[in-house]
């Protein structure tokens, strides 16, 4: 008896111990969690806040007083979009077409890779054929050789074929940049969609397609939606390929390729540069929170009934 007793007083000493180290982590927790937060949101929001306020100021008061991070609503000023998105034939900058060219493009791509990618995607995760394994592997390499090795190839195919100069000629080099590695992310999400579902849907009558549109490709929705928000800020964002084969043609370009012509003119104002990146940025930000719901939680979760 005294024997148990003293081997259950040290056992009780160290889980009071263990219950107020586990209080002190949790205070520590509850009060470094929020400041880390709002560093994180101050360093994420604060540059396009202040990119947002240099937009809509004018050159003057920029100059007069350089770091002001706000502005009353008299000193707020339009000109500078009305100057960056009228046409080059009104002495504008011409963004409007240049997000209009954009805006093909990345959308093109985004269709265009996940109609490859989704039977791709699905075909490498659910049927077995020789190499079946290796297949994804081969698709992720693809994706690590940078895009500057091949770059003079294409520039020189594209120009023997007459797509240089053309959005057509760049939406196919974005398409094929980012299908691989669209088929590598969704293959791993299609693996987590549970195989009774499918075979349940066979049972019924479904064919493989079938089975595949009523029941796997709505199951894989937040993946192909995270996947394809992916896709178009890659073809939004890409600067390299749309100076090598748009930069002739200036009816031709693409949104980036026109900012980084103002970034390198001495005449252009700070004000209008910032608002060009604003015009780069915003498409981007409002397209994320508008798919957030989507992207948040898998639609998989109680899907299987034991």
């Amino acid at each position: 008896m005294t024997t148990s007793l003293l081997e259950t007083a040290p056992r009780s000493g160290n889980a009071r111990r263990g219950v107020g180290r586990d209080r002190i982590e949790n205070a520590i927790l509850r009060i470094v969690r929020p400041i880390v937060i709002v560093l994180l949101l101050i360093v994420a929001v604060f540059p396009f806040y202040y990119m947002v306020l240099l937009s809509f100021r004018t050159l003057d008061s920029l100059l007069q007083e350089p770091g002001a991070l706000w502005i009353s609503l008299d000193e707020f000023d339009l000109s500078t979009y009305l100057d960056i998105l009228a046409p080059v034939s009104a002495g504008g900058q011409g963004f409007i077409e240049f997000m209009r060219n954009s805006l093909l493009v990345a959308l093109g791509t985004v269709v265009l890779s996940l109609l490859v990618a989704i039977p791709g995607s699905y075909a490498v995760s659910r049927l077995r054929f020789f190499g079946h394994r290796q297949v994804s592997a081969l698709f992720l390499a693809v994706y690590f050789f940078p895009s500057i090795l091949l770059a003079v190839p294409l520039f020189v195919v594209f120009t023997q074929i007459g797509l240089r100069g053309s959005l057509l000629g760049l939406l196919i080099v974005y398409v094929s940049q980012v299908v691989a590695v669209s088929i590598y992310t969704l293959r791993n999400y299609f693996a987590t969609i549970p195989v009774s579902l499918e075979e349940a849907a066979a049972i019924d009558g479904c064919t493989r397609l079938q089975t595949m549109r009523k029941i796997s490709i709505p199951l894989a929705m937040p993946a192909i939606v995270s996947n394809g928000l992916f896709i178009f800020m890659i073809a939004w964002n890409e600067f390299l390929f749309a100076l090598l084969f748009l930069v002739e043609r200036r009816e031709s370009w693409t949104v980036s390729l026109g900012l980084s012509q103002l970034s390198g003119s001495i005449e252009v104002p700070t004000t209008v540069l910032m608002a060009g990146s604003v015009i780069l940025t915003l498409p981007i930000v409002i397209l994320f929170f508008a798919s957030e719901r989507l992207l948040v939680g898998g639609l998989t979760a109680g899907a299987e009934k034991g």
